[in-house]
């Protein structure tokens, strides 16, 4: 079956992961699901995918972003986004791949934001549940932020998350862009934090790992690293990492709601 969302544009950041990106786009013609538009927004990645890029470009009819050095997570969605002309955003980084039970689902998510004019943003994707929810339809949930630090898992500032997800295309008109020159994490934690301040509304798709795939290969690995000690099991790095959420925690609730 056939999905065109013509009032959507699929918007997808790149760094350095041209088969990545080229993977993405196969799976979304494979699964039929077309949009009105594609934008490709790149990161000055290296030379030999900026001409990977230019050969996809002209397979798949997207438009292509650059710049000419890195400048970062805030910068490359920033400029994107700019480019974006359709009403609604379909928000992606290269390294995820649709599942089968999207199409379905992010078609019910597009009706929600048609009916309801106070929603911000609908997630497909986590690597943890959203703490605090209530019943929203058809699969979805309602995040509920809970500013009291009684509520007290740290989650619950990612109320907005760079993880896939639908958005209006007047994002920065509420939220405003995203804080540029700064590493990734940061980036997305002020977004949040301007996404709580501005009383943003979002839902979550409750079976959030059935609608993508994050694919990481030894060829294209993740950008992004993890401290070791935060995953490790070793009985003082979770003491450690305990402590450090707590923390977290109040520093976090002084930032969002005081600052």
């Amino acid at each position: 079956m056939t999905h065109y969302f013509p009032e959507v544009t699929l918007l997808v950041t790149h760094y350095n992961r041209s088969r990545s990106l080229e993977r993405l786009l196969q799976t979304f013609k494979e699964q039929q699901l077309t949009f009105g538009d594609i934008v490709v927004s790149d990161d000055g990645s290296k030379p030999e995918h900026q001409e990977y890029l230019k050969a996809l470009q002209q397979q798949y009819q997207f438009s292509l972003i650059t710049t000419p050095v890195n400048k970062g997570l805030g910068n490359n969605i920033n400029k994107g986004q700019d480019a974006v002309k359709t009403p609604y955003t379909l928000y992606v980084q290269e390294d995820f791949d649709p599942k089968p039970a999207f199409a379905e689902h992010f078609k019910d998510a597009l009706t929600f934001f048609k009916a309801d004019a106070s929603l911000d943003i609908a997630r497909f994707y986590a690597y943890f549940k959203y703490p605090y929810t209530k019943t929203y339809g058809k699969g979805f949930l309602e995040m509920l932020f809970k500013p009291s630090v009684w509520y007290s898992n740290h989650l619950k500032f990612y109320v907005y998350s760079d993880h896939p997800h639908l958005r209006r295309s007047s994002f920065f008109d509420k939220f405003g862009r995203y804080p540029e020159g700064l590493k990734g994490d940061r980036t997305e934690f002020l977004m949040a934090a301007s996404f709580i301040k501005n009383k943003g509304k979002g839902i979550f798709f409750e079976h959030f790992t059935e609608l993508f795939d994050q694919k990481n290969s030894s060829d294209e690995p993740s950008t992004m690293n993890r401290a070791g000690w935060r995953e490790s099991k070793n009985p003082f790095a979770l003491t450690a990492r305990y402590l450090y959420l707590r923390v977290k925690l109040l520093r976090w609730t002084y930032e969002v709601l005081y600052k």
